[in-house]
């Protein structure tokens, strides 16, 4: 008959230590997750260290630690009268010492993998760390979290070497399955050792099993909540205060709309630098990737923290370097866009909507709130979806709904539409235009795409390297950029260098030509620059004009409405490489044009010829 008491120590240890390896690796995880100490590889180490150093040696440490003359066991020997060794609790001791790293990588693995831009969007929604944490982070690592478990739990039923040197082999008290599966093929007990081996293999299988089962996201991804009244399930939102801080006031009404930004932040390849001020009008961002778009729009909103500067939105002081204020993003009441929408994948469509509501909202009146904000979107009926449920285009809408929901005193969308394609890009746009006419705040739009910015923002600010170059009204800032990158920035084309000859006549040297100005130029004149469309082709048989030059094409690029003409003036061309200037035609004139014999004439207005000096 098998002695099965070794079976119930074992499983009453293992689960003992289970549990507390759970809350100790998470917390230990998730401090570590946001860890930033220079130290930080060192306490790694300390923390993952019984999982690669031998059990016997992390017996004699804790033994070292517990035993009479160790520090810990003389605290608690003189302090409470009790002794670790040789005991119950030993056992559990070092279980839970050696199950503590499988339990720790495995929930920060875990957490590694969330997107922290889900972290970044409900941080910007009001919540607190503690509710992130819970409502985003648990849930989102849930499988992780369970392989933890049962990894943990597998290797403190199995623990041996620790437990043997901390608690020895007592009948009845310490002698776990592997203690007792050793003493019994020592004494020549095999029956009694097979069948321990025997039990501890369907346990150890078992587990595997179940820790398959779980990381391949099969079983536990189909424990979702059914949502029964009217595909809503919102009762946990009624405890909104949880989420929001108290500091956040609800509804957002401003008479005088005002966002003023002064900052500075050294980042890896230039300082961001920039100052700048805008009210109700939405303000459009445009500039190359990464010329620290996004990085002003993360500052603005908490996500990040400038070096120096300042951030006030309708009168309330963001950020101040010189007072050391530094509000952190959920009071800041800043609705955010992210590029990839950010939505929670396991809430529904309603819940990513309530995340960021009022907290002094009653559940009939979120209710109303959720459904009138997917009409305005066009998804009314689609609460009860999740987001994986949903296309691009109505992940942007909701995302779109969340943020408004929220009543933020200022929109900052980082590229909404760069994952859509071109038909749903210009429905959304639509979309936005019209939420933003009758939105009661400020906004900024981040692009980098010209067209978009043109219908979106009747403002421009051009961003490049960190620094604002140009900003203005978008009609004065592409007709007459006040600077060479902002016209490279904005789409011009065609640029050269220049030879002054007159106060009024230049030579392009780039382009081969000399043209005439309407206005003198200045001595200090470095380039020139026209616009691919502004270049025009009049009828061979005119008259001579002014700037018209004979021009043959070197090769074209054709869009579903355009054509861009590749042209070389006054000279004929050699190769498809071989030309000086870009003009773009639609395709009625390149019909016009293409039969007709080389060469043809372009011609170049002095009006549309910008002039920078540097």
């Amino acid at each position: 008959m098998i002695d099965l008491t070794p079976v119930w120590i074992s499983l009453k240890t293992a689960i003992t230590a289970t549990i507390i390896t759970f809350f100790l690796g998470i917390f230990s995880a998730w401090w570590m997750l946001g860890c930033k100490n220079k130290f930080k590889p060192v306490i790694e180490s300390i923390l993952t260290a019984p999982l690669v150093l031998p059990p016997t040696v992390v017996g004699f440490i804790l033994l070292f630690l517990f035993g009479k003359n160790g520090f810990i066991g003389q605290l608690l020997a003189n302090s409470f009268d009790f002794t670790v060794i040789f005991s119950w609790y030993a056992t559990v001791i070092a279980s839970t010492v050696v199950a503590f790293p499988l339990m720790y990588k495995t929930a920060l693995g875990a957490f590694k993998q969330i997107d922290t831009n889900l972290l970044d969007c409900a941080r910007t929604l009001g919540a607190r760390e503690w509710v992130i944490f819970w409502r985003i982070i648990l849930p989102l690592a849930k499988n992780g979290l369970i392989a933890g478990i049962l990894l943990s739990f597998a290797r403190a039923l199995g623990e041996f070497g620790a437990t043997l040197m901390l608690a020895g082999s007592i009948p009845n008290k310490t002698e776990t399955i592997p203690i007792a599966i050793f003493f019994a093929s020592e004494s020549g007990e095999m029956d009694e050792a097979m069948g321990l081996v025997i039990i501890m293999l369907v346990i150890s299988l078992g587990v595997i099993m179940v820790v398959n089962y779980t990381t391949e996201g099969k079983g536990f991804d189909k424990l979702k909540r059914h949502h029964q009244l009217n595909g809503y399930n919102l009762q946990f939102w009624l405890k909104k205060p949880l989420l929001t801080s108290k500091n956040r006031n609800y509804p957002f009404v401003q008479a005088k709309i005002e966002l003023v930004v002064q900052i500075q932040k050294q980042l890896s390849e230039f300082c961001l630098d920039v100052n700048f001020k805008t009210d109700q009008t939405p303000l459009g961002l445009l500039g190359a990737s990464g010329a620290g778009k996004s990085m002003i729009l993360r500052c603005i909103a908490g996500l990040e923290t400038p070096d120096r500067g300042l951030i006030i939105l309708n009168g309330k002081v963001l950020f101040d370097s010189s007072q050391k204020i530094n509000l952190p993003p959920r009071e800041r009441n800043c609705g955010f866009l992210f590029q990839n929408y950010a939505l929670f994948p396991h809430l529904t469509v309603a819940e990513n909507i309530a995340f960021g509501m009022p907290p002094q909202q009653s559940y009939q009146e979120m209710k109303a709130e959720i459904e009138r904000q997917l009409i305005t979107v066009g998804l009314s009926g689609m609460g009860h979806y999740y987001p994986t449920q949903l296309s691009g285009g109505q992940q942007q809408r909701v995302a779109l709904a969340r943020a408004k929901a929220s009543k933020p005193e200022i929109m900052l969308l980082d590229e909404p539409f760069s994952a859509l394609d071109t038909y749903l890009r210009d429905k959304q746009e639509k979309l936005l235009r019209n939420s933003l006419i009758h939105y009661q705040g400020a906004t900024l739009f981040i692009t980098h795409n010209l067209e978009e910015a043109y219908r979106v923002c009747p403002y421009l600010l051009i961003i490049d390297r960190g620094s604002a170059i140009a900003s203005g009204r978008k009609q004065d800032i592409f007709e007459c950029p006040p600077n060479f990158r902002s016209a490279q920035l904005t789409g011009c084309k065609n640029f050269s260098s220049v030879e002054i000859i007159a106060h009024n006549k230049i030579k392009a040297l780039d382009w081969n030509c000399t043209l005439e100005l309407i206005e003198p130029v200045s001595k200090s004149c470095k380039y020139i620059g026209i616009r691919a469309h502004h270049l025009l082709f009049p009828n061979i048989n005119q008259e001579h004009q002014i700037n018209t030059f004979p021009c043959w094409l070197a090769t074209i690029s054709e869009t579903q409405h355009r054509v861009t003409l590749y042209l070389k003036l006054n000279l004929p061309t050699n190769h498809q490489e071989d030309y000086n200037l870009q003009a773009e035609v639609l395709k009625d004139k390149w019909m016009e044009l293409k039969d007709n014999p080389f060469p043809w004439k372009v011609q170049i207005l002095p009006p549309t010829i910008m002039v920078f000096d540097n």
